[in-house]
């Protein structure tokens, strides 16, 4: 087997993973094998082949990623708990970090909610945003009133 089948059976292999995950993963090293294909047809050394594999790969994920992720990504929705992050929730619990207590109801769900500063408790109540899913709980901050 001569090293351009070689080239094309790496780039046939990403070229499938990519249709497989869809996640913009394998796509820039397809190309740079494309090219390093290329080279071997020509008759490159093969250190000169990996160079051009390597240096494809990477300016094709320099330059083409940022284009391809704003776009990949433009119609995502976010479900479920990550669609909590900004909202605002109200503590029916009081929350205190040092204790490990507290609750908030956001959506007329109940979640478990710690603060993201170590210290401050927050009385039932208050309303907070959600700043962030630490596993099953909520961190949650104060809500800054105007």
């Amino acid at each position: 087997m001569n090293l351009t089948t070689i080239w094309l059976m790496v780039f046939v292999g990403c070229i499938v993973v990519e249709i497989i995950t869809m996640g913009l993963t394998t796509i820039w090293f397809a190309g740079g094998a494309f090219v390093a294909a290329i080279g071997a047809a020509l008759g490159a050394p093969l250190w000169l082949q990996v160079v051009l594999f390597v240096a494809a790969s990477l300016v094709l994920l320099y330059f083409t990623r940022p284009i391809a992720v704003k776009y990949f990504n433009k119609d995502r929705i976010k479900t479920n708990a990550e669609s909590l992050v900004g909202q605002q929730a109200i503590v029916i619990s009081e929350i205190d970090n040092l204790q490990g207590i507290g609750q908030v109801t956001v959506g007329g769900q109940e979640w478990t909610a710690r603060t993201t500063r170590e210290g401050i408790t927050l009385p039932v109540g208050s309303v907070v945003v959600i700043k962030a899913i630490n596993g099953v709980k909520l961190m949650v901050e104060e809500k800054q009133t105007v």
